[in-house]
């Protein structure tokens, strides 16, 4: 019996006998007061068992009683008839980071059910600098808050500020190697890789829970097998993540699936492999060797799982129309490659093939625009810009890119609903949104993020649980709870079990949906009734608390 049905048996033999074990506080009796009891829901605790209809209650922001009827002595008493009562649930694989400063509640997160996040993924995070940028804006504010040059300084900022989720964060390569390598197409010497090592590990120790790598964007995709896994071994080291947007997802994702698993091999980390899919028609068919690799890696002792938004879309930004090798240098550097006839002609040729893999330029939805004179292209595919502008594809393509200096996203719809749905049948996959903290007032209001901002872990039990029924409730809970803890080592969240922090989430399953669209993506998921976190509400009857009561949590 492992450490974690142990405690589940241990907990509920107590309850039949009306008590429930506190870690290092002997027994309570369930007649005691409480600070809230959550009563008469249908609570699924996490482990992927069955769910009961029970009372589940907690004192100063740890569970302290789970039964079938707990009384009613506590400050709050909480009706959940006809709701799920659920561990808080968890992204593995946001990109939340400083949007936290401009919507310190966790708004779109938070209407979802989400109490704890992990962000700097994809191999780019807010903090790690080089020496130059370092001294350009030490002494100056972010976000309101002193400059930071290290995960400390970050947390510190965010502890400052305050938060209304739990928040952690992965170190992101890319911004190593830039601060160490550069921005460059060059590979990293011996010295260069252990000033790279060095940081990652100083990073670790500061709490960091992993390293992120994103291969399909620059400077990351410059570096090679070697470099990855002398870093990896360091996240072995101190048995951290390893989680890896890999360096080709569409025609050549076998070899990167091959790549991802190797680096993992040869260091022993355990890998998160981010959003896997197989994109584009051409690739549709490769679902069954890519699922194949990665449980023969498994069967020979690698430890991996992966996790996937449940939309078929992707988003990125419109510099994946560039090729690599002309991505190099600064962003002054590639804005004069787009302004040269010459090599913009070589970059048209490789966007006009992306939008043919695609399945064409109606695939491809401009995400927002900076400016004023682009507004009429916000939110229309390529193909009605061009209809709109008179352009052609890659004229349209480059003319964004240029006017936006090179900061303008897209959304593509490139993905199969099957294989989404074979993905999440797989024993180790699990919900992650690719998305950030977004609230519809504000400046972050006037962006057009992708829906799964708002609406991931909401539309995962509307379509895959109540809808299609690929999943029952208590697997799907899993998967959003007590499978990304054990990833990141979560100790005491993730499961419903005395003794363990109060991240809860009640929803109604019948009702819960996601209703945010790409056209109009601000708009907070339905059928999230109450979410906890640490014990203190910060949801009340599907409106907010105002409570700011999200901690950072560091590597365990």
């Amino acid at each position: 019996m492992n450490r974690r049905d142990f405690i589940r048996t241990s907990a509920f033999g107590l309850m039949s006998a009306g008590v429930a074990a506190i870690p290092g506080c002997g027994f309570i009796r369930t007649r005691d007061r409480f600070d809230t009891i959550v009563k008469g829901g249908t609570i699924y605790d996490g482990s992927g068992k069955a769910g009961f209809v029970g009372d589940i209650a907690w004192k100063d922001g740890r569970i302290a009683a789970i039964g079938r009827d707990l009384g009613k002595s506590a400050a709050e008493i909480i009706d959940a008839k006809g709701l799920a009562v659920t561990p808080g649930f968890i992204d593995i694989h946001s990109h939340t980071d400083t949007n936290l400063f401009l919507a310190p509640k966790g708004d779109s997160r938070i209407f979802q059910g989400i109490t704890s996040e992990v962000g700097g993924n994809c191999g780019e995070g807010p903090f790690v600098y080089s020496d130059k940028r370092w001294e350009e804006i030490k002494g100056t504010e972010r976000y309101g808050h002193p400059a930071w040059r290290n995960i400390d300084g970050f947390y510190d900022a965010l502890r400052e500020n305050k938060i209304g989720i739990n928040y952690s964060s992965l170190v992101g390569h890319g911004d190593i190697r830039a601060a160490v390598v550069g921005p460059y197409n060059v590979a990293a010497t011996d010295e260069d890789l252990k000033k790279m090592c060095d940081i990652l590990e100083m990073q670790l120790e500061m709490g960091a829970i992993g390293i992120s790598f994103g291969l399909e964007y620059a400077p990351g995709c410059y570096c090679d097998t070697r470099e990855m896994v002398e870093l990896c071994k360091v996240i072995k080291k101190h048995d951290a993540l390893y989680s890896i947007h890999m360096r080709n997802e569409d025609d050549h994702v076998l070899e990167a699936v091959d790549e991802a698993i190797l680096a993992a091999k040869l260091s022993g980390a355990r890998l998160e492999i981010s959003h896997l899919k197989a994109q584009n028609p051409a690739n549709f068919d490769k679902l069954d060797q890519i699922l194949a690799k990665i449980e023969n890696a498994r069967a020979e002792g690698v430890d991996v799982t992966f996790d996937r938004y449940p939309y078929t879309a992707f988003s990125t930004g419109f510099t994946s129309f560039i090729p690599i090798e002309l991505r190099d240098g600064t962003d002054a550097d590639i804005m004069r490659r787009l302004e040269n006839p010459k090599t913009a002609e070589q970059m048209g040729r490789y966007a006009r093939g992306r939008l043919e893999r695609f399945g064409g330029a109606q695939q491809v939805v401009v995400a927002g625009c900076s400016d004023p004179a682009n507004q009429a292209y916000a939110g229309k595919n390529i193909a009605e810009c061009c209809n709109i502008s008179g352009m052609e594809e890659w004229e349209m393509i480059r003319h964004l890119l240029i006017t936006e200096k090179l900061r303008v996203n897209q959304a593509t719809f490139a993905m199969k609903e099957d294989n989404l749905k074979r993905l999440y049948a797989h024993p180790l996959s699990m919900p992650g949104s690719d998305g950030s903290v977004y609230c519809p007032e504000g400046v972050l209001g006037k962006k057009l993020p992708h829906p799964r901002a708002y609406g991931t872990f909401p539309r995962f039990f509307e379509k895959f649980v109540r809808e299609d029924k690929v999943l029952d409730m208590a697997t799907a809970v899993y998967k959003c709870t007590a499978l990304p803890a054990s990833r990141i080592h979560m100790t005491d969240r993730g499961l419903l079990v005395p003794g363990y922090i109060a991240d809860v989430t009640v929803f109604n399953p019948e009702t819960i949906a996601d209703v945010a669209t790409y056209a109009q993506p601000h708009t907070f998921a339905k059928g999230i009734e109450h979410v906890f976190v640490n014990g203190v509400q910060a949801v009340s009857s599907g409106r907010h608390t105002e409570a700011l009561a999200g901690e950072i949590i560091l590597r365990g």
